[in-house]
């Protein structure tokens, strides 16, 4: 199921890319970094929005926290009212768990493509689908720069990128804490992380997963680091436009909320029967008119009673 599901998708993939794009396997890999975190862009957006609401309300879930520390299903009742659920303090883990399948089976199949012993290359026949012909494309050019991809990097400069832009990513994805008074929050900060495991958990991640994905890129193949640094860039950019977007809409929510509290409703007008009309003026010929008319008639009446007389 392993090898049905995971290694032989992956392997004619970057065979077909290699192919398209000219024999030029920096291209294909880099192209197939693309693809995968296309597929996985969902998962990691909804995980920014999750981190970040979770970030907004947690002054109300620790006040919940300490009132209703000796009640916990009057806890949970609190939580859901205003909609947090402490099961989804784990879906900073999600992407990284959904991106593990490709990690372990880039790494075998890295080893079967790039691969020169006669074992290899028959492993590698036997998982080919039947459209690709690797007579026009064997050997596979593993060469770049001063790297073979299929080895570790001697000069331990792909760890390092490794390490950096998997630590810078983690900066832009996460949610940055909001700005406290010192003077008021001093040496409270073990307690705050305390009540906050999500916040803890975020922070312990900003460390521990690069160092040990650079340390582990010590025996990577130099193919399988520069899939690493490749994802972790596009992860920067990713956070970057997240980060922009959920600025942008929390600005129009925040204006929204003013317009309402003005008695406004953004956009709306005054109903008609809130203003006043006032009634127009007379003009002055018509007046000339009426006061002609009204003279007349009181002429014909004066007439009318000489008459009778």
């Amino acid at each position: 199921m392993w090898d049905l599901l995971i290694i032989n998708p992956i392997t004619n993939a970057l065979l077909w890319l290699y192919a398209v794009l000219g024999n030029n396997f920096i291209l294909a890999l880099t192209v197939f970094t693309i693809f995968t975190r296309i597929i996985m862009l969902p998962l990691n957006l909804r995980q920014q929005r999750s981190m970040v609401k979770t970030q907004e309300i947690q002054p109300q879930i620790r006040a919940i926290q300490q009132k209703y520390k000796d009640n916990p299903q009057k806890m949970q009742e609190e939580f859901q009212r205003i909609g947090y659920n402490p099961a989804e303090s784990l879906s900073g883990c999600l992407p990284l768990l959904a991106t593990m399948p490709i990690l372990f089976g880039l790494f075998q199949v890295l080893r079967l493509v790039l691969g020169s012993t006669p074992q290899t290359l028959f492993e590698l026949t036997q998982r080919v689908y039947p459209g690709i012909d690797l007579t026009n494309l064997l050997p596979i050019d593993s060469t770049f720069l001063w790297l073979n991809l299929g080895q570790p990097d001697p000069l331990y400069i792909l760890p390092i990128l490794v390490f950096v832009t998997m630590f810078v990513q983690t900066k832009f994805t996460s949610p940055s804490a909001p700005k406290k008074d010192d003077s008021k929050n001093k040496g409270g900060k073990g307690k705050e992380q305390q009540d906050d495991p999500t916040a803890a958990m975020t922070q312990s991640m900003q460390y521990t997963m690069p160092i040990m994905f650079g340390f582990f890129s010590l025996s990577f193949q130099s193919g399988l680091s520069i899939y690493f640094v490749l994802s972790n860039l596009i992860g920067i950019a990713q956070g970057l436009y997240t980060r922009r977007v959920m600025a942008e809409e929390k600005e129009a929510l925040a204006r929204q909320k003013e317009l309402k509290a003005m008695g406004l409703n953004g956009g709306v007008s005054i109903p008609e029967a809130e203003m006043p009309v006032a009634d127009p003026m007379p003009d002055a010929n018509e007046t000339k008119n009426n006061t002609s008319t009204q003279g007349n008639k009181n002429q014909s009446k004066r007439k009318r009673r000489s008459a009778k007389r």
